[in-house]
This record gives structure tokens, sequence and C-alpha cells, in this order.
């Protein structure tokens, strides 16, 4: 099957092959609450009463669906899964891989007794190659990976994920441990590591592929690209380093003929097959092989606009936490972030952010694949300081590589609402911080629009976000309404008591158009919201609810400067009751007026007007 039309299972959507095998399911289970694991060797088979209980992965134990479901505080916890050998067999040179999708924050991993792995980073991927560790002659194998995530410490980039022993106010329920997908691959010894797509809808693609290893001998590289049986371009290219970067034009996209048809929006979202097969060049047999997939499409701002394929793009986006209440953090699996991705366009929404975690890739598969653009994000640190600058920055930079590749993904969010950094008003380190961060993701993918503190206090963002909760449509339109009314908020303290930019450049690029303003948080209704649940404002009766929701969305349609927006939420989640959806997924309203209201039609035209390049 082609990569774009597989059925959302496989782990790593943009590099993907035959031989593969989940992990997931019942693993034994324990606390180390005296922190004694490895002390006492519970990565051997000589552990004894260690792993007392049995939990589903890739469900946490704070998590109903892990069948285990305590969500009080253990820092230290440890899995164990016999994996029968014909799962890590290899042959000859071929390497045994072990993939964790994400592991809850510090990880070690063991095979056989042997350790195979460390891994630093709550939120990114990592491998095990086991090889060299499988016992010869046994029929199976002993997988032990100890996880450590300390509850209390607040340099750990965390997102939502609560440091009170019980969830308060917008923070919910702790994660630890596996919470992606495990699972099992067979290679060769010399394979594609990573594999990233730079499109360019004007004439191409270029790929940037790393090796696992310096070639002892020349290989060759050959990449097709392909859609709906139509070969659009093929090359083949002598390699001699493990990094390369190969130009693939298209001709169709610059032979005079319209090939809109070629190009990914929420609206046509056209994938295209990418092959990619490495060869020895001297005999022609094939190391590796691997299925991938392009979306041909820029992201970009300028105009006052948001830029998609450079045409202004009006962006109406949802949050969505991405915790479950069964699964919390992790998920049930593809049908479920299918299920996601299609309300949310029922809903009317073309683009969604996923708000303080990196979520699984499977869903980014989805949004590509049915048409959503996506703004990623990640979970934030609550101090700032030499070890929190370290893991995040860290972090950050490896979900930039994990999910550059994703045409869904358009704007890249490092930093929320000054987490992290709360002093960046006044402590010049703190904004030098959020500076480095915003040109490490610009020089790590320069092809993206990046925010550099989501909401207020920006420093040097391509996207003027704004945070605003206020339910008065009067207000929104003394705010919103016209290039005069928000200059005077950007002169004040803003709705969040916030100064909105820190720095006269920034007020600058958005009054030359530079930078686009969004209001990227407004909303946050309830309806009929006890007085333990969180919301910002709380309505008594769903005629209210959808009257409310009309105005304060009619002000930013209605809004000449506006070039989008995202609404808090897309559901329920925990105590925080401002979703469109209910807990159980079902809408507060029917989702034809929901999809009425987020569009703003048939009351108000759903054609925008182009924003003016100067906003005086």
């Amino acid at each position: 099957m082609r990569a774009s039309e597989q059925d959302g299972t496989y782990p790593r959507p943009i590099l993907q092959r035959d031989r593969w095998h989940s992990l997931d399911g019942v693993w034994e289970f324990g606390y180390d609450d005296a922190d004694a694991g490895e002390r006492d060797a519970w990565f051997t088979d000589g552990a004894q009463g260690a792993f007392d209980r049995e939990i589903t992965v890739p469900f946490p134990p704070e998590a109903p669906a892990s069948g285990i479901g305590v969500t009080a505080p253990h820092r230290v916890v440890w899995y164990r899964r016999r994996i029968s050998h014909d799962l890590l067999a290899v042959e000859g040179d071929d390497r045994a891989l072990v993939h964790f999708g994400a592991v809850d924050h510090r990880a070690k991993v063991w095979l056989d007794g042997q350790l195979v792995a460390e891994h630093v980073g709550g939120q990114t991927p990592f491998t095990a190659d086991v090889t060299y560790a499988l016992r010869p002659g046994v029929d199976e194998h002993t997988l032990v990976v100890r996880a450590e995530d300390d509850p209390a410490d607040l340099a750990l980039p965390r997102g939502k994920q609560d440091w009170q022993d019980r969830p308060h106010a917008v923070w919910y329920e702790r994660t630890t441990g596996i919470w992606q997908t495990v699972w099992t691959e067979t290679v060769s010894a010399q394979h594609v590591t990573d594999l990233a797509w730079i499109p360019d809808p004007a004439r191409g693609v270029e790929a940037e592929i790393t090796l696992a290893s310096m070639p002892a001998a020349p290989v060759s590289v050959k990449i097709v690209l392909s859609h709906d049986g139509e070969v659009l371009a093929e090359s083949s290219t002598p390699v001699r380093t493990p990094r390369s970067r190969i130009d693939l034009a298209v001709p169709a996209l610059r032979n005079g003929i319209d090939r809109e048809d070629l190009l990914w929006s929420p609206e046509r979202p056209t994938l295209i097959d990418a092959r990619v097969t490495v060869c020895d060049a001297g005999s022609g047999e094939v190391l590796d092989t691997v299925d991938s997939y392009v979306g041909l499409r820029s992201a970009g701002v300028g105009r006052g606009a948001f830029l998609l394929n450079n045409r202004p793009y009006f962006v109406r986006s949802v949050l969505n936490q991405g915790y479950r209440p069964e699964t919390l953090i992790a998920n049930s699996g593809t049908a479920e972030l299918r299920r996601e991705v299609e309300l949310i366009k029922a809903m009317g929404f073309n683009a969604v952010r996923i708000h303080q975690k990196a979520e699984d890739p499977r869903f980014l598969y989805w949004a590509d694949r049915l048409g959503l653009l996506v703004w990623g994000e990640t979970g934030a640190a609550y101090e700032y300081g030499t070890e929190a600058v370290e893991l995040l920055t860290r972090e950050w930079l490896d979900m930039v590589r994990r999910d550059r590749s994703h045409p869904s993904i358009v704007t890249w969010v490092p930093i929320n609402e000054s987490w992290g950094c709360s002093d960046i008003a006044t402590d010049l380190a703190q904004q030098h911080y959020t500076i480095a961060l915003t040109n490490l993701t610009r020089a790590l993918d320069p092809t993206r629009p990046v925010i550099s503190n989501e909401g207020w206090e920006h420093t040097d963002s391509d996207i003027l976000g704004v945070h605003d909760y206020s339910s008065d449509a009067e207000l929104l339109t003394r705010r919103y309404g016209d290039a005069t009314g928000f200059k005077e908020l950007l002169a004040t303290p803003g709705p969040a008591g916030r100064i909105l930019s820190l720095n006269e450049r920034q007020t600058d690029r958005w009054r030359t158009g530079e930078a686009p303003l969004m209001i990227t948080e407004f909303g946050g209704l309830s309806v009929g919201a006890e007085e333990d649940e969180f919301s910002y404002t709380r309505t008594n009766s769903e005629t209210q609810y959808a009257a409310l929701l009309d105005d304060i969305f009619g002000v930013l349609h209605r809004s000449p400067i506006v070039a989008g927006f995202c609404y808090t939420q897309f559901m329920d989640t925990a105590q925080e009751t401002n979703g469109l959806l209910y807990t159980d997924g079902s809408p507060k309203l029917p989702l034809e007026t929901i999809r009425r209201i987020v569009t703003g039609t048939p009351a108000i035209t759903d054609e925008k007007p182009e924003p003016s390049a100067v906003n005086d």
C-alpha cells in the first residue's frame, strides 16, 4: 500500500518499512518508590517480585485504559515484556531495532540484561539497537524499561501535566513512563535513519537523507515521486557520506500547465507518494527501501495575512489539548485520531493548535491525509534556569526534526504565555532565550512561521498571536475592529495584563504587515459548568451559549485586521469545560450550528477581505 493511503497504524508515517511489529499490549509493571531497581538488578531475569502487576502499553499508569489507573505520584516505574525471538530475528548484517514513540521523562532500556539505550525527553522518540544484546539459541528475549519522571521538578517540560497532587484549573493528570507505541523493526546494516522533505510548490522538493553509517563503499540513493500512477520525478544519486541533500525538480510544476491539483491544502490535501531505495553502487544490491509521502505546499506570512501556497489564507483554528478521558495524554489508536481530525473539519475549522504536547505522529498523518493545518507546540517547563533551558531546547529541536516533513504543520510554537520564562518582560536573559529558541527553529526549518511567545510578550514572532478571553463583543470590537483600536491595545497592558510586544521591531512587523495579527486563544465558553469546573465564561443554556458564540466569532470574522483565530477549545478536558464537545465527544450544539458560527455563514459572509499591507 502507498504510504499516503496506509491505515494510520504505522507509528512513523514519514518513513515506513514492511518488517515491523507492534509491542503494544500487556506488559509486566512495577513501582520503584525506593529507587532500588538498578541496585537490585530488576533488568535481569533474576528479579523477583519487582513486577507485581500488569499494564496495557502504551497507556500511562495514571490512565484508566492502562488497567492500573493510579494517579498518585510515583517517580520511578519499571516495565518488562517477553518478546518472541521471531520478532527480533536477524540474518547476516541485519539489525534488530526497538522503537519507543515517547517515554516520560528519562528512560533506560535493557534487553536480556544488557543496557541498550538511554534517553531524556518525555515527548520525543528514540531507538534501541538490540542486535548485539540478543542471546543466541533462545526462543524469547526479555525487554525491560525503567522510566523516571519527578512530578515536583518544574524544570522538566511537562505541558498540562499538573505538578500538584490533584489536577487544578487548566492542568490535568500526570503522565509517567510509556505513552506512545513501542515497536520492533528489522533493517539492513546500511539503512535510512532519518528522512526529511523540503517542498517548493514552484519547482519540486528537496530530500534530506541520513544513513546509519558512513558508506564503506559508494551507495546509490534512488527516489521516485508519483501521484495516482503518474511518475512526477525520479533521480539516482551516488552518495559517499552519511548525510545528503538531493534536489528533485517536478517538471509538471513548471511546464506552463496549471497543476494546482498537485498542491496540498485543507481543501485539496494532495499527497505525493515517495519511494527511497538505497543500493550498493557497484553491485546494485538493494540495501534498504522506505516509503514516504510529500505535501507540496508553502507556509508563510506577509501583506498582513497568513500565506498558504503564497496566497492569503484565513486560519480558522481550534485548540486541542490532546487529553482523553480513558487514555489521558495517550490515545486509543488510529480510529480515534482520524475521528478527531474529521470532527474538527466538520465543525468548520481548517486548522488545529495541538496545545502543550507533541501529539502522536499518526494524528499528523490524518491531518496530512484529510487536510487540516496544524500548529506544532511543545509541553512547557514551569521555571527558568539552566536545566530547564537545556531540557526544553533539546526536546524541542528533536520534535521539529521528527515532524518537519508533515505538510499539515504550518507554524511552530516553542513557548506559550511566558511559561518557563515568567519574568520575560524585565529579564533580558529570558528574552534572549525565546529569541534564541525562535532562531534555532528557523535555522532547522526556515520554511514555516515561528512564534517566539504565544499569546503576549512577543520578542521575535512571525505571527502576532493574542490571547483574549473576553466574552464582551463590544469590547472585542473596540480592540480588534480596526487598526486604531489595536494600536491602542498594543500601547497598554493587554487582555491578560501582559504587554503584547516587548520591542519596537516586533510592533513594526505588525504595522508593516510582516507579522499578521491572529487571536490565537479566545472563547472558553461553557454550558452550565459546576463551581469546581474551570471555564472562562459560564452560560446558563444552549440558547445563550449559541448566541454568545455567534457574537464573539462574528467580531473576528468582520475584523479587517485579524488574519485568523484559534478557539478554546475542541473538547471538555477533565475539569476544564471550555470545549465545543463534551468529554464523551458529543457536541454541545448541532454540528451544523457550530459550523455556521465557525465559518461565519450564512448570517456572516465567509469571504474575508484581504488585510491591507500597511496597518496604519
